[in-house]
């Protein structure tokens, strides 16, 4: 029942998402100039190719190793310890 709870909620957040944007694209009159197509096409391309090198770079580094923690070294005995 819960995972169809998440599922319903989930869906109707999409739905609302794309309803809202498709109000918010068509109730104005206002034209956008090529420019501002280019200008929004570069924006997205250069987030998709920002956010895929960060993700290859994190899994990168969880496969080489980076990511484990330190390990700690042995503590030196004291020499005044008997």
């Amino acid at each position: 029942m819960r995972v169809w709870t998440t599922i319903f909620v989930l869906l109707a957040l999409l739905v609302g998402a794309v309803y809202v944007g498709y109000v918010g694209w068509n109730v104005t009159d206002v034209t956008m100039p090529v420019t501002g197509y280019v200008a929004m096409t570069l924006g997205v391309v250069f987030t998709v190719i920002v956010g895929s090198g960060l993700v290859t770079l994190m899994f990168y580094s969880s496969r080489h190793g980076f990511d484990e923690p330190p390990i700690q070294a042995a503590k030196p005995l004291s020499r005044g310890a008997t």
